[in-house]
């Protein structure tokens, strides 16, 4: 399944359509301009509606904002470095990130924000429709709490709680305060678990390009948060699901990032088949004269034992000015055309993921040999003997080891493993001279809190 650009150019506007209804028919009777249809159209038949819902996938603002929830975590962490001079990006190696930070303002919370409220729209539009049949509203409902579920997620982990928003009404939403995180988290767990129930466990559309969220999707994330949240028996149970489901193998590692891997869970399209996440190795000027913009931690590579497969391919190296400087290589295609098509998507789920959550939470429940076992898995697949922990502190410790060599430049895992295991002002304070343990919270954008004068600013911010 391919979804091209002008399509996802028509998906944004029904949405955008969407949006600009619900916004001001309360206020306002306009007749609508000709080139847009109505909320009432937009969702009046299942293909309308599931164009509609096919705009999460796209690039803007869904892609946009994961591609730097990635790349923002990184520098954050002990995971990734920016060659550039641009300041703003420079803040969040250093970890002083001020309110008005124009990426932290822009592609980890307005954009968030814009597909949450893409989701409410979906949401109210499916279900109100009286010509999208049952199948559909289940599919698209399903999907459109997945992805409000994701959004929150990276959120609360950036920032900690934040505006809860599900009216359609943008008035309506626009003086919320701040959530708690517990009740961050119990919207999170409330919208997976619907989302659990109403997706399919098939691909709708394809078998072989798994590019729209099903069961398996919805409960990969559900085991992920029931694992942050120190709910260990069910983030094992959850992972349990996906990983007995007979969906999915492990791939090689070579191929591990291919779109037709047995490995992924969820991948999102691209117009022709190379990831945005290759930036890691273009150059970040036109004529080839300086470093990639993102390159791993000086000492990143030095984490890994002898003979890891990971690291000679899912790793190379490029040299400017005498500065070696290492690059993400799990991404291999650099461009791709409609003549020259490229077979890599940007994957966002993988059952490695959930191998090493399980393996971490038998731990916490001090299952020594479950633990071992689904470790073992991911040391084998990296060509690497057995694992040698073999107690629940000596686990605990290989495992957030093997998080770091395994999910590496994917949605700033690192980032939030630190933060979430206590272990970021042991790992950060030392390596970063102006860290401070405030910086594990982003601060809330200052021009929010201009516009919502109930937002409270996390500590440590002016």
């Amino acid at each position: 399944m391919k979804i091209n650009y002008m399509f996802f150019k028509r998906i944004m506007l029904l949405a955008f359509v969407a949006f600009s209804f619900a916004s001001c028919k309360k206020f306002v009777e306009a007749d609508l301009a000709t080139n847009l249809i109505s909320r009432e159209n937009a969702f009046a038949t299942d293909a309308s509606a599931t164009s509609a819902t096919l705009a999460l996938y796209s690039y803007f603002p869904t892609v946009n904002s994961l591609q730097y929830v990635t790349w923002l975590g990184g520098l954050s962490a002990d995971e990734l470095q920016n060659t550039t001079s641009t300041s703003d990006l420079i803040q969040f190696s250093q970890n002083v990130i001020p309110s008005n930070n124009s990426y932290s303002s822009s592609y980890l919370w307005d954009y968030p924000y814009q597909v949450i409220r893409e989701c409410n729209l979906i949401i109210d539009g499916v279900n109100k429709s009286t010509g999208v049949s049952a199948n559909a509203k289940n599919q698209l409902t399903g999907e459109a709490k997945f992805f409000r579920a994701l959004m929150y997620f990276n959120m609360v982990n950036y920032f900690g709680g934040v505006p809860i928003s599900s009216d359609v009404i943008e008035l309506n939403n626009a003086f919320k305060p701040r959530a708690s995180v517990a009740e961050t988290y119990a919207q999170i767990l409330a919208d997976l678990k619907d989302a659990q129930n109403l997706l399919p466990t098939n691909y709708v559309g394809t078998a072989t390009l798994k590019v729209r969220a099903n069961k398996w999707a919805a409960t990969a994330l559900l085991a992920k948060v029931y694992l942050y949240n120190k709910d260990y028996v069910n983030a094992e149970a959850e992972a349990t699901k996906v990983i007995g489901s007979g969906t999915y193998s492990m791939a090689t590692v070579a191929n591990a990032f291919v779109n037709t891997s047995p490995e992924t869970i969820l991948q999102l399209s691209t117009q022709f088949g190379a990831s945005g996440f290759t930036l890691y190795r273009t150059t970040s000027s036109a004529n080839n004269v300086a470093p990639p913009q993102y390159v791993l931690f000086n000492n990143f590579t030095k984490d890994f034992e002898l003979n890891d497969s990971r690291k000679t391919s899912w790793i190379d190296s490029t040299t400017f000015n005498a500065v070696k400087y290492y690059r993400i290589n799990k991404y291999k295609v650099q461009t791709a055309t409609a003549a020259t098509l490229g077979n890599e998507y940007t994957v966002l789920f993988r059952l490695g993921e959930l191998y090493l959550i399980r393996a971490e939470a038998r731990a916490q429940q001090a299952n020594v040999a479950g633990s071992q076992s689904d470790l073992n898995v991911i040391r084998t697949r990296a060509g690497l003997a057995n694992t040698s922990a073999s107690t629940q502190s000596t686990l605990l410790t290989a495992i957030a080891k093997e998080r770091k060599l395994e999910l590496f430049g994917e949605f700033a895992n690192r980032w939030f493993d630190l933060k979430r295991t206590g272990t970021a002002d042991a790992v950060l304070g030392p390596l970063k001279s102006t860290y401070k343990t405030t910086a594990q919270l982003y601060p809330i954008p200052l021009a929010q809190i201009v516009l919502n004068n109930t937002l409270t600013q996390n500590p440590g911010y002016n």
